[in-house]
């Protein structure tokens, strides 16, 4: 599995940070509605960070209530959480290795926002099947590629351009992380549910701002 340096110093803006966890708040109470778990549920929180300055950051250790249940990996050293949330078990993973668990270790598996951030569609696809293959139901959430913001740049409709066009111009803004496909892949609903495997039980959900969707939801059975 795949994961990059999701919080370099990219001189994130707090408005974004402060919009960011109001709809993360959004996505916490559909993933509370829609997946109904319980206090006996293992549960995989794929992609913390290292990282706690942002309001944002690490928020379903914030807000589950069942912290001895949970389970997270990130690439970065997140071994801080257990101490922070008592309970919790951090583990550190590495980019393009496999999850260390066996088929259907959890009950469920969230994922918010990362899935954006690991490379070309064939790593996509690869952190989906991944998701899966541990997970006996699935919260996946990644930004809506046709909301006319991009969070990560604040800069608005230029990520509508065709993705090569894209990142050219965006790295000659002088945004050269953002503008590299392993740093940042957006997607819209079409391509977020081409990623999963046929026969998925899959449903889709948004959430949405002004008539436009900001951020995508897949969530199911496997």
């Amino acid at each position: 599995m795949r994961t990059s340096n999701l919080y370099k110093n990219t001189g994130k803006i707090p408005i974004a940070s402060r919009l960011s966890l109001h709809y993360r708040k959004l996505m916490f109470s559909r993933f509370m509605k829609y997946l109904l778990p319980e206090s006996h549920h293992l549960i995989l929180d794929v992609g913390v960070t290292s990282d706690d300055r942002f309001v944002e950051s690490n928020y379903f250790e914030k807000m589950y209530p069942y912290k001895d249940k949970i389970v997270c990996v990130g690439t970065e050293d997140g071994s801080h959480l257990e101490e922070k949330y008592p309970g919790i078990q951090f583990i550190q993973v590495y980019p393009d290795m496999p999850l260390p668990f066996e088929d259907k270790k959890f009950d469920i598996v969230f994922s918010n926002a990362v899935i954006e951030h690991v490379g070309s569609k064939d790593a996509q696809m690869q952190f989906v099947r991944e998701i899966i293959r541990v997970s006996n139901s699935f919260f996946i959430t990644t930004p809506n590629r046709w909301f006319p913001i991009e969070f990560h740049t604040v800069v608005p409709f230029l990520h509508w351009l065709p993705k090569p066009m894209y990142r050219k111009v965006l790295s000659s803004f002088g945004e050269k992380f953002w503008s590299k496909e392993e740093n940042l892949n957006l997607l819209s609903k079409r391509e977020f549910r081409q990623l999963f495997p046929k026969g998925t039980k899959l449903l889709m959900d948004s959430i949405d701002m002004l008539g436009y969707s900001t951020n995508l939801i897949a969530y199911g059975k496997c």
